[in-house]
């Protein structure tokens, strides 16, 4: 497994590209290829561990992709350095599921919708300002592309990723060393947060929860329901007609659903970096939920022997819950908290929503109902989500069972 360097990135920088009609369609010729090259490169590693028990490395995959690209003109076309980084995040990959304590599993093949990536290492690109809100990013074999910028890059690149939404928008991500350590405790007061569905967030010192704004209007909802049940009726005609054919009506819609699922993507994204921002800067100690989302959000389906039932309820909570981002606010809470000099604390979630605040009794009739809690020993009678947080605060605080989360840890 290979070990982090100093002068590794430590930080990210995302910025919107702005390229020409001709150069955004050999960006998406590109990533089409880069899928391509992850899933050949991919088959060949399953294919030599289950005929000769070896595991190939890109080292070693890096000679046949020489040769590939003498042989084969769509591979020839990407940028030379481009499907070496491809080889190196697949390794990466590997080293990420044959490690026990990471949660990534098998690494799996990229299917054609999937969103397309272009990765290049930090010497094949280079930035140049032309303004102090524009720049150029000079990429081999497509020249110069403008580029939108909204902070300074603050450190030295170390990688670039060009990523696409699907609406045809592009945007360039980059590894940045900016070489900042840890600040100091910033001696503010701690709080506890109680991530919920119907409520975002309630913080432990407040007496009113924080909201996430609708992502969608009703009018964006609506015509995200229409557009949706308009897919449908053209898949099945596509498939009834054309053999699974996609008309040019069908990219469209599927395009206009896209542009409304990424609007939607954004505006969660800005809620919850504004909240978990808000919380490292105000406080020395945030304490959260140990939350398992992948166990929280497993479907309710079953088998076709043995089905269950409440699915469809289920699967609506379940996206209540992702909606609200659980996983994301906790990886931006574990890098901004050292950052602005507060620590980051999870504590076990079981019987938070069924504990008092106040004189710690634990009992399921204390929920009277979804946003109540009345406890049955003492009658302290609260919000049950803001009481779960004074409850998460208090293990934090009394019990000793916090476990300190490391820097970038997911």
């Amino acid at each position: 497994m290979r070990r982090r360097s100093a002068d590794a990135a430590d930080t990210g920088r995302r910025y919107r590209l702005y390229p020409t009609p001709a150069q955004a369609e050999r960006l998406k010729v590109w990533g089409h290829t880069c899928r391509a090259v992850w899933n050949l490169a991919l088959e060949q590693r399953i294919y030599v561990y289950s005929q000769r028990r070896k595991s190939l490395r890109a080292d070693e995959q890096c000679r046949y992709l020489t040769r590939a690209r003498h042989d084969i003109d769509w591979i020839a076309d990407l940028p030379s350095q481009t499907p070496q980084q491809i080889l190196r995040r697949l390794d990466q990959a590997y080293d990420n599921f044959r490690n026990a304590g990471h949660p990534a599993g098998f690494p799996r093949f990229k299917k054609r919708g999937a969103r397309l990536s272009i990765p290049f290492p930090a010497q094949a690109v280079r930035v140049t300002e032309i303004s102090r809100k524009w720049a150029t990013l000079r990429i081999p074999k497509l020249g110069e592309v403008r580029l939108r910028i909204f902070r300074p890059l603050g450190g030295s690149i170390k990688h670039a990723t060009i990523r696409t939404d699907g609406t045809g928008r592009w945007y360039i991500s980059f590894g940045v060393h900016t070489g900042q350590s840890a600040a100091p405790p910033n001696g503010l007061p701690p709080v506890g947060v109680d991530f919920g569905v119907k409520q975002s967030a309630f913080l432990s010192g407040e007496v009113k929860p924080r909201m996430m704004p609708p992502s969608l209007t009703v009018g964006e909802r609506r015509r995200l329901r229409g557009l949706e049940r308009r897919k449908a009726r053209q898949m099945r005609r596509a498939g009834k007609e054309t053999g699974n054919g996609r008309s040019a009506r069908l990219r469209r819609t599927v395009r206009e659903i896209a542009r409304l699922k990424a609007r939607q993507a954004r505006r969660r994204l800005d809620f919850t970096h504004k909240l978990t921002t808000d919380l490292a800067k105000n406080h020395g100690l945030v304490v959260i939920e140990d939350l398992r989302v992948k166990d929280m959000t497993r479907s309710a389906r079953g088998t076709a022997g043995a089905p269950r039932r409440g699915v469809a309820r289920k699967a609506g909570l379940n996206r209540a819950i992702l909606d609200n981002l659980p996983g994301e606010r906790r990886r931006q809470l574990a890098y901004k908290c050292p950052r602005h000099g507060s620590v980051l604390v999870a504590v076990e979630a079981a019987g938070t929503s069924q504990t008092c605040g106040v004189c710690h009794h634990r009992d399921p009739a204390s929920r009277t109902d979804r946003d109540t809690f009345v406890c049955t020993a003492c009658g302290h009678f609260d919000d049950a989500d803001h009481n779960a947080s004074v409850v998460v605060l208090t293990r934090a605080l009394r019990r000793g069972r916090a476990r300190t989360l490391p820097q970038g840890m997911r």
